[in-house]
Formats: structure tokens, sequence, C-alpha cells
């Protein structure tokens, strides 16, 4: 590892603009429109914090990112843009890169449980309303009250099942518990289910350690997260991780003060996904963590098309902007490229608003932030070349990337430990189990007296249970169904 104290992210003028690592957990953007260069300036950025120590998180949308863990080649290309940027001693090198993937296929699986994804992202995740969200608030507070683990969707299922058959004895102490409520959760959890979530919840849960980590040789790991399905098919999903993972960091880390570089970087691709319709009490919290997690010495770098897809509260808090080329071809977007430019400090070399929309592919307005953390006079850079391979690598080569691993087999296999489901699954049978010797034990009819071709009401309940056992409505059986019999 070098002991240089920033990282370049490319030219001009003759000269190199570098960005401090002592400030970089001040946070950042990179923002243009599609085809201008953002995805090379990631690669350049993520592969300039590793070789600093500083292990970095970033989401691969396109999948191009994968050749962050193979070194590139010499180009023309790459070979014209060195000879207008003073680069030093540029050679071409490989990262210490671990995948991961939510679905387990071009990474190692990523998981978390239901209870550390907790109620507010879930809510967002399922898009329910905010009668629903408070159903689910109270599902969180029983389950905890009840000792019960939530860790994977069928214990949120049983639950809130659970709840549904006990309505009327929980509601003294939690509120109205609606039915149609409950019902309407259950029906999002299938729909998110049949996204993928399944192999989501669960154990073994993601250990934050494993995504600080350091090569032999003092390079941070390049953590990334195969989105290529999950961004277009779960937006949802994508966003709920990202978030969950972010509010993680910030309460697990300590506070470590003005420290000489981050001890982690975040990239949040399609930034967008974020913020589109979340409730405002989300938003809140996301800006909150953004404000204080460069606190725990998290760089947290956002990545869009248009910079007003991130609220201005945050904006507000960005230190290094690097603002790729923007159409203006609609009175909109005239509108947002004189807001962009508005928000740099002016170069008198040239005019800012102009100069946005004549961009060329690769090359970027950059600010960044002086030894004060002021930010410095904008300027028309040519981006770095990175010295990764650009582009995807094939799947034979990512497949030997996660065989040699830093990680190894720790999260291959799933783990399903006694929770929710399988106490209240346990409970059912311990109930059926009584009613059958309540049964057995009551008073026999007399020989002579036949009995009639109706059964009983309790008779018939007790059928019923009992052919439940095993199956979905079994397993939801509970003290309150027939708690009235028993005196619980």
């Amino acid at each position: 590892m070098n002991n240089k104290t920033y990282l370049t992210i490319g030219g001009a003028n003759g000269e190199l603009i570098n960005q401090l690592a002592k400030l970089s957990n001040r946070h950042g953007m990179i923002d243009g429109a599609t085809g201008t260069g953002k995805t090379v300036t990631l690669q350049v950025l993520a592969e300039g914090f590793s070789q600093l120590g500083v292990p970095v998180f970033v989401a691969d949308i396109k999948g191009d990112l994968s050749g962050l863990a193979y070194e590139g080649k010499s180009h023309v290309k790459i070979d014209e843009r060195l000879s207008k940027i003073p680069v030093e001693d540029f050679e071409f090198n490989a990262n210490p890169v671990v995948f991961w993937d939510l679905f387990g296929k071009q990474g190692h699986p990523v998981r978390t449980t239901i209870s550390e994804m907790g109620p507010l992202l879930l809510s967002n995740l399922l898009e329910i309303n905010e009668t629903q969200s408070g159903i689910l608030y109270a599902c969180f507070q029983i389950a905890d009250d009840e000792g019960l683990l939530l860790l994977d969707l069928k214990d949120l299922r049983s639950m809130l099942s659970w709840m549904a058959d006990n309505a009327s004895d929980l509601s003294s102490n939690y509120g109205n518990i609606s039915k149609t409520s409950i019902a309407a959760i259950q029906r999002r959890l299938l729909v998110l289910e049949q996204q993928g979530a399944k192999n989501f919840f669960g154990e073994p849960a993601l250990q934050l350690r494993d995504f600080m980590q350091r090569d032999e040789n003092g390079r941070g790991v390049i953590n990334i997260l195969d989105a290529t399905k999950l961004s277009s098919q779960s937006p949802k999903l994508y966003a709920s991780f990202l978030l969950w993972l972010l509010s993680e960091l910030f309460e697990q880390l300590p506070e470590v003060g003005d420290a000489n570089k981050p001890k982690l970087v975040f990239f949040f691709d399609e930034a967008h996904l974020l913020f589109d319709r979340a409730p405002r009490s989300l938003i809140d919290k996301i800006e909150q963590v953004v404000r204080l997690i460069r606190s725990k010495g998290v760089g947290i770098y956002f990545i869009s098309q248009n910079p007003t897809d991130i609220p201005e509260d945050i904006l507000g808090q960005l230190g290094l902007r690097i603002q790729h080329a923007l159409r203006a071809f609609t009175p909109r977007d005239k509108k947002v490229v004189k807001t962009v430019a508005d928000t740099f400090r002016p170069n008198p070399a040239f005019d800012c608003k102009q100069v946005i929309t004549e961009l060329e592919t690769g090359e970027a307005l950059v600010s960044v932030l002086d030894e004060k953390g002021s930010p410095t006079p904008v300027e028309r850079t040519l981006i770095s070349p990175p010295q990764s391979r650009i582009g995807p690598i094939t799947s034979a080569e990512r497949m030997d990337v996660i065989a040699t691993s830093l990680i190894g087999d720790s999260y291959n296999e799933s783990i399903d430990r006694n929770s929710a489901h399988e106490i209240l699954q346990k409970r059912a049978q311990q109930t059926v189990t009584q009613l059958e010797k309540t049964k057995a034990e009551a008073p026999t009819r007399s020989s002579g007296q036949r009995r009639g071709s109706r059964q009983g009401v309790g008779e018939a309940m007790l059928k019923s249970v009992a052919r439940s056992i095993g199956s979905t409505l079994g397993r939801r059986i509970i003290r309150g169904i027939l708690g009235s019999m028993f005196g619980k």
C-alpha cells in the first residue's frame, strides 16, 4: 500500500485534481446523463480508495464494475488520455474484490433478518399505508414481548397470523389489530417473496466486519454487490438493502473523530431509487444518517443521472462533486442545468452553465474540498483512466474470484433456527394435544343413546384443528383461538 494522502480524480490545465483522503468522509456525488462516463469515474474512485487502504462497497448495476478484479490493458484511448494528464507512475493493476449477490448466484449470499431490517424499512419495502405500517410496528413489539425471534419471512407471516387470530385479546395492549390490514400485509409479503426476498431474509446474517477488510498488502477490499437484476426487477428490495446496510453501519461503528482517511466508502448507484415514493419519515432518517455517519468514518457517494434526484438537505452535505454532461433539450432540463451550475463555486475561466452541456465522455466538472474543508472553484477535468479492466469479466473469471475470496464459504449455507414460526407451530401442536386429551376424558354417552348424525360444534372444531396441523392454518393456531377453553 502506498503512503499517499490523496487519490487522483483527473487532470485540468496540466495539473492533477486530487481528493484529500482525510476529507473523503465528507461524502460526494457523481452524476450526469447516460453514456457520459459515470461508471468509469466510479471505478477510478473505488480503486483509488482501495489503494489508500480504505474498504469500499459499490453496487454494480450494469455488471461493468466486475472489471475491478482484473488488471487493465493498454489501449489507444487510454494512452491518449494519459498523454493529457500528468498521472504519476501509472500502471495497470487488479484490486482485491469480493463479489456479493442477494440471490447468491453471482457472489456470496447476502442475508439479514426481519428483526434487523426493522419496521420502518420493512414498511417502505412493502409499500404499505400508514395504518398497515402501524400494524407492522405492533408486530415487532409483540414479538419482543413474547420472546419470539423474527428471522425470515415465514416467521413474519406466522406472527401476523398469530396476531389476526388473537386480535381482540391483543387490542387492549397494542391498539386496534385490523384483520383486514394484516391480510393486506400478507399479500404484500407474497409479492415480496416472488421478487426474491426469501433468499435475503434469514441467517447467517451479514457481518459488517466482512465488508471492512484489507488484503495482505494493506489494500482495501472492494465489495461489489451484483445488482444487474435486483435494481430492475426488485428496485424496492435493492433500495431497502442499501438503506439497511447504511443504518447498520451508523448504529454499530464507533465514533472516530478526524481520521486521516475513511474506515469505509459507500457508493450508492441509481440513487433516485433510495428516495422514490419513500415516506417523509424515512427520508428524514436518511438525511440524519448521512449528516452524522461521517463522524463514524464512513464516506457516502451518490451516483445519479440527475442531481435533483437527491433531496436538497443531502445535497448540501456533499463535499466532492463530479458533474458529467447533462442534456438541455426541454425547459425543465435547462432549469436543472442552471440549478446545477449555481451550486458550484464559480471559475472565472469559463461559463459553468454552458460547459455542462458541452462536456465530452470521460470529462467532468469537478469540485473538491481544500485543506480547510471549503469547496474549490470548479474545474473542467479529464477523468483519469482506471488501472483495472474496463468492462465486465467473464463468468469463469468471476467464479475464480469467488472461490478464492477472503470470505470463504461462511455464508454459503443458510441456517434455520428455532424462531417465531417454529415456536408458534409447536404451540399449535400442544393445543391440539390438549384438546384430544380433553375429548378422551369427557364422559361418554350411555350405550343406549345413539349419537346423532350431526356432530357438535366443539367436536367439529376439534377435528378441524387436528386436520390442520402441518398445514399453513395449523401453524397459525395459538393460545388466543381456544384460550377461553383452557383459561390461558
